[in-house]
């Protein structure tokens, strides 16, 4: 018998069908192992939450911040978010909407995808 798709599991397959452009943009670059040759998958339910971008092979996490992001129950949710994947062993990646629009998020997680540490004061930091 087959175990029902869980609720993040529908929850997920809406948030691919209903991306930001942002996300669209980058997805643009990651997928079909685009970059560097890594795998990464979208809007991926990853214990309790679904996380935007990851790359499950290199244990990293890519989270773009919108406007939403700036409210400080957002900002409370998401630093709640980020214990929890770095707790369980994955490295989180956040970048702004405006850093994907503007082009440099490919080298930032370049950077990541090379070093399993960044400096947390970089315009996209990785968490430690």
């Amino acid at each position: 018998m087959t175990t029902p798709p869980s609720k993040g599991f529908h929850q997920a397959r809406t948030l691919r069908r209903d991306m930001t452009n942002a996300e669209t943009l980058l997805w643009r670059h990651l997928r079909g192992r685009r970059l560097e040759g890594a795998k990464f998958r979208r809007q991926v339910p990853i214990g309790p939450f679904i996380a935007d971008f990851a790359c499950l092979n290199d244990r990293l996490i890519v989270e773009l911040d919108g406007r939403p992001h700036e409210n400080p129950d957002q900002a409370a949710r998401d630093r709640r978010r980020d214990a929890w994947f770095i707790e369980n062993g994955w490295r989180v990646l956040r970048l702004s909407n405006e850093r994907v629009i503007g082009g440099a998020a490919l080298d930032d997680i370049f950077r990541a995808l090379r070093s399993p540490s960044s400096d947390p004061a970089s315009p996209g930091h990785l968490l430690p």
